[in-house]
């Protein structure tokens, strides 16, 4: 499988990762833990070394389960990108939201990258992912109430004890990288991107080009949206938060299966489902050099894998780029 590096680092990834978030379970309903530890495994079998995940991620649950699925495999043969900066144990940094954690106990969320913080944050992340070193340490959200360049020393200084080999953010706006930029050498940009999503073209993917940085996009499937198999009046389980979020409207979840429509010829040319056509493009994006991409179970992973055993056209590249731009959403 071709790799690709994350920007100027000696990092290199596949061109999807493994996508940690659903595993956690939290804010998508939960997934099995067996089945999450065999999908992991599964994952690596099949060529996708990369794993991304974070503390947030069912507290600490889904770094766990990382950990535990890779138990046993030489450390060199898979990279691991992780997270810092949300904190659920005090009440330090910015709010940011009210939760429940996994037990159902009512939990408040603040964004909290102070240097002494992001340290220990780092030492927590290698105890449950079981390693002595990260390969891409990403803020997970800015912290309005710790200056940027705190935040981004406090990760130099990691590097240089080598327990994390790259910097990168996420969800950082163009301001934001240009001011990291300044005190660590950033190589990655995770921000939300798919086919009914492409507000990052006008500014963070020309700034990626400029500054040789990495675009890592997440919910390159709309949260399953882009699947094809969520239809108007779907019923969302408890803890699932896109049933308030404004994709999950019926009115655009019909408005986008009727583009999907019209893309159904384009992945049965290649023999592929929609979900794979819909990744196979999002990988072809400029910049985009490692695709997160969720799995529940086995069956998830292999059907993900294949979204990268076919090569779309310049022509189909085009067409699929100009029906999500003709698809209008309602707020």
């Amino acid at each position: 499988m071709k790799r690709k590096s994350l920007g100027t680092s000696a990092v290199t990834v596949t061109p999807i990762a493994f996508g940690a978030w659903a595993i956690g379970g939290w804010m998508w309903g939960g997934a099995e833990d067996a089945a999450a530890l065999r999908a992991l495994k599964a994952s690596f079998d099949a060529g996708i070394t990369t794993i991304d995940t974070a503390p947030i991620y069912g507290f600490g649950k889904s770094e766990e389960l990382v950990g535990k699925a890779m138990a046993g495999i030489a450390r060199d043969k898979y990279e691991i990108l992780t997270k810092y900066g949300m904190n659920w144990k005090t009440n330090q940094g910015e709010f940011y939201f009210d939760t429940t954690d996994n037990s159902g106990k009512p939990t408040k969320v603040y964004k909290y990258s102070a240097k002494a913080a992001v340290i220990g944050e780092c030492e927590d992340s290698l105890r449950r992912l079981k390693t002595d070193y990260i390969d891409l340490y990403q803020i997970h959200w800015a912290d309005a109430t710790t200056p940027i360049s705190e935040t981004m020393e406090a990760v130099a200084t990691l590097i240089q004890q080598g327990k994390v080999r790259a910097a990168g953010v996420c969800n950082y706006s163009a301001a934001q990288v240009d001011e990291g930029l300044k005190s660590v050498n950033l190589v990655s940009n995770q921000v939300p991107y798919s086919l009914v999503n492409r507000g990052i073209e006008k500014d963070l993917v020309p700034q990626a080009l400029q500054k040789k940085l990495s675009i890592i996009p997440y919910s390159p499937l709309q949260r399953g949206l882009l699947t094809g198999k969520i239809k108007p009046g779907h019923i969302f389980g408890p803890g699932d938060t896109r049933e308030n979020n404004k994709f999950y409207k019926d009115e655009n979840i019909a408005r986008v299966n009727a583009m999907l429509e019209t893309l159904k010829p384009i992945a049965e040319k290649h023999n592929a489902t929609l979900t794979q056509l819909i990744i196979n493009w999002t990988t072809r994006q400029p910049a985009m050099d490692c695709v997160l991409v969720g799995a529940r179970d086995e069956k998830q992973v292999t059907d993900n894998v294949k979204a990268l055993a076919f090569t779309l056209t310049d022509e189909e590249l085009k067409a699929i780029g100009k029906a999500s731009k003709e698809l209008v959403l309602v707020d």
